[in-house]
Formats: C-alpha cells, sequence, structure tokens
C-alpha cells in the first residue's frame, strides 16, 4: 500500500504531540492538561488508522474489480476487522 503525504503528516503531527506530552510530564505539568493531550493524541491516532484503514479498502477493492474478482464482502469485512482490533 502506498501511504500519501497526509496519512505521513498525520503521523508527524502525532509525533510532535507526543513530544509535548513528554515535555509537559517532564515539567510536572497539571495532570488534567496532560490527560487532555494524551486524549487529543489517541483521537488523532485512531482518526489516522479509519483513514489507512479506508483507503486500503478502497485500494482492494478496485484491485479486485480490476481483476474481475466477485465477493467484495471479504475485503469489507478485513477492513471492518481491522478497525475493530485497533480498539
Amino acid at each position: 500500500m502506498d501511504y500519501n503525504d497526509q496519512m505521513k503528516n498525520r503521523v508527524k503531527r502525532i509525533e510532535g504531540q507526543l513530544r509535548g506530552i513528554l515535555r509537559m510530564m517532564e515539567e510536572n505539568k497539571d495532570c488534567k492538561d496532560v490527560i487532555t493531550q494524551l486524549s487529543a493524541a489517541r483521537t488523532a491516532i485512531d482518526r489516522t488508522i479509519g483513514v489507512v484503514v479506508s483507503s486500503n479498502l478502497v485500494e482492494c477493492v478496485k484491485r479486485a474489480n480490476d481483476n474481475g474478482e466477485q465477493g467484495m464482502e471479504h475485503y469489507v469485512k478485513e477492513a471492518v476487522d481491522l478497525l475493530v482490533k485497533s480498539r
């Protein structure tokens, strides 16, 4: 699968968030602020997982369609399983 620049940029932003959280911890910032930022990072990761899984699903369905395959349900089920596993 090709990971486009949008996906990579999402991960880079998450990386920056995590560095900021670590800095907050090192500076002994308030627990509520740290938890808020951790929650934001988790949300960003969840959304990135959704983007990657949906892009992969589209790619798989296109490839299967081009090859004349039937039964796209397999790809949809696989995508749903990936999303469930990520939780």
